[in-house]
């Protein structure tokens, strides 16, 4: 765990914030460095298409953290179960297959 901007930092949270440069990126944090207060976080999207896809260290202080989604419906989880196939995030990948079985059976009962 990490604190910035009032928030805790862990594994897995998504992300935003600007580059040196710059550039707008979104992205998921893959490891903490609680010393140096960086993370190491994979870009998903940003302004400079050249670190989408790579992790890069990043100071904590420069990054906000991204709000949990609120997932309403089958359609939303199917979409993040996309993006966590994607992103090769197994254990988010379960959660969200797990929600959305739960659901099914909720319907299956009415």
């Amino acid at each position: 765990m990490l604190s910035n901007n009032n928030s805790i930092l862990r594994v897995g949270d998504w992300i935003k914030g600007k580059s040196r440069d710059g550039e707008l990126f979104i992205g998921y944090i893959e490891s903490l460095d609680i010393l140096d207060e960086k993370v190491n976080a994979t870009i998903t999207s940003s302004d400079d298409e050249t670190i989408v896809g790579k992790t890069i260290p990043i100071s904590s202080s420069g990054i906000k953290k991204l709000p949990d989604p609120n997932v309403k419906n089958k359609e939303q989880i199917q979409y993040l179960i996309d993006l966590a196939l994607a992103t090769g995030d197994e254990e988010w990948f379960l959660e969200l297959s797990e929600k959305l079985n739960s659901m099914r059976e909720l319907v299956k009962g009415v």
